[in-house]
């Protein structure tokens, strides 16, 4: 497929706003994945979808940039999205990871303002674009569908409640375990029969996500690979046991 100029040469949010291909005649009933779309009749998802695009992006390239104009949604279709945003220290401090099925850039689309946060390919992507001014058209004409993106924004802020309650009162290697359950996303493959899913962070990463330091996260991911919970890759870790994680993750007494 022709590619786009990569989105670290633009100064706006071009990158999600044009370029790529129409969707095929089979992109809605592909996209009964979103939750956003899967309460909508045919004939709403096609009315919402008719002008809109899929873009791919290569692992690492920039999808749009904090304070960058926020014109246009994101729908993932395949391949894993990192949401970030940077620190007054210079590091980046991921919020999430999000896979096949979840949306970002919906805050901006809807009070047209600037992005939250930073959105980068974490491994090779495939994304559905909607731009602004054909989603607020569509919520006009079909004002019930407003509660399905009403949820996906409630399940935001729950999340965002979750992680200011974790980083304030559990201890690390709980935070940890919480948080690779979170930014897990599946990896379509099996372990012995079992489902796999894989957090595409570093352990420097990691660490600014629960603030600890790298040396703290590598203590304890080392200690539950000997346990055969997860397995460490070069800027990869797989969960291989999540009962097992999902254990280290409850509150100790």
């Amino acid at each position: 497929m022709k590619r786009t100029v990569p989105a670290e040469r633009r100064p706006t949010d071009e990158s999600v706003g044009r370029g790529g291909r129409a969707l095929a005649n089979g992109g809605p009933p592909l996209l009964d994945q979103f939750s956003l779309f899967r309460r909508l009749s045919a004939v709403e998802r096609a009315a919402l979808l008719a002008r809109a695009r899929v873009q791919e992006y290569s692992a690492h390239e920039t999808i749009f940039l904090m304070d960058s104009p926020g014109d246009s949604m994101v729908a993932v279709l395949s391949g894993t999205i990192r949401i970030s945003v940077p620190s007054p220290d210079g590091k980046e401090v991921v919020l999430a990871i999000l896979g096949p099925g979840e949306i970002c850039g919906e805050i901006a689309l809807l009070d047209g303002k600037e992005r939250t946060a930073d959105a980068r390919a974490a491994t090779d992507c495939s994304v559905v674009v909607l731009e602004r001014r054909d989603v607020l058209s569509f919520f006009a004409q079909h004002p019930d569908a407003w509660v399905r993106l009403i949820e996906v924004l409630c399940e935001r802020l729950r999340t965002a409640d979750q992680q200011m309650a974790e980083f304030a009162l559990l201890p690390v290697p709980t935070r940890l375990a919480k948080a690779l359950l979170r930014l897990a996303t599946p990896d379509g493959l099996g372990v012995n029969g079992h489902a796999t899913a894989r957090v595409h962070l570093t352990q420097r990463e990691l660490g600014n996500v629960i603030g600890a330091t790298r040396e703290s996260v590598n203590k304890y991911l080392r200690a539950w690979q000997r346990k055969g919970c997860i397995r460490l890759a070069d800027r990869l870790i797989v969960i291989t046991d999540r009962a097992g994680l999902e254990n280290l993750a409850q509150p100790k007494n």
